[in-house]
């Protein structure tokens, strides 16, 4: 198969890249830093073809991806995404809130908007959209980063909704808490003690378990579509309503 991954310098795209390449597939591989993509393309060889640009840059996007021949791919990873910061809503900064945003929603929907007519075209395709549970159950601070990501949910149900009578497949996958990439590091900018602190005493998921749930969906046959999957550690589960007294 040939396969775009947004977001495949790091975390999570970085995996999934990777397990696609050693399976005998290509990857187009996108990115902004151009010094990780080479580096990929060393490792990987011939069957990873970096591809540079930051999905907030429509141009730069519409300029790449229309240099490579979309009539080829079989399937679509929208990885690309992030958290910035853990604030409450009213003291959050609010250029943390449009970064989000841009890249969350606005780079996926860009992709997608350029690579889904040759998918409809070619009666053939699979869209695998990375959400999170943050986009299912409210958690403190995650104000604008569970919204991208609920978005991103409903934005899937409804691609399905539109691609009925094709054999264009969507799929939502919604992890829980995943450690060892640089998730923490971005909220946090930077603070890695502040990082560390969320996975601490936790068995949490690996990017090897996300990447796994991705090779399965791609595996599964042309007639049957996952809607959503969610994953969590076992670690992890919902948690219960706050209540503030004497307010």
């Amino acid at each position: 198969m040939h396969i775009i991954v947004t977001g495949a310098t790091a975390g999570l795209g970085e995996q999934i890249a990777r397990d696609f390449v050693v399976a005998g597939h290509t990857v187009y591989g996108t990115g902004r830093r151009l010094d990780k993509l080479n580096a990929l393309k060393a490792e990987l060889g011939e069957h990873f073809i970096p591809l540079h640009f930051d999905v907030c840059d429509t141009k730069a996007m519409s300029e790449v991806l229309g240099g490579i021949d979309l009539t080829k791919i079989d399937v679509l990873i929208n990885n690309a995404g992030l958290a910035l910061g853990l604030e409450p809503a009213h003291l959050a900064d609010i250029q943390d809130w449009q970064t989000m945003i841009d890249v969350n929603i606005k780079g996926l929907v860009g992709v997608t908007h350029l690579v889904l007519p040759y998918m409809v075209a070619n009666n053939h395709g699979l869209i695998i959209n990375i959400g999170s549970t943050a986009g299912n159950h409210p958690y403190f601070g995650a104000n604008v980063y569970g919204a991208s990501k609920a978005f991103v949910k409903q934005f899937s149900n409804n691609l399905r909704a539109d691609l009925i009578n094709t054999r264009v497949r969507v799929t939502n996958i919604e992890p829980g808490m995943c450690g060892g990439t640089q998730f923490s590091q971005v909220r946090f900018k930077g603070d890695n003690t502040k990082a560390a602190a969320v996975y601490e005493g936790v068995e949490y998921l690996t990017a090897s378990d996300i990447s796994n749930t991705v090779q399965w969906v791609a595996s599964q046959p042309w007639h049957v579509n996952i809607n959503a999957i969610e994953l969590m550690p076992t670690a992890q589960t919902y948690a219960g309503l706050a209540v503030a007294r004497d307010i």
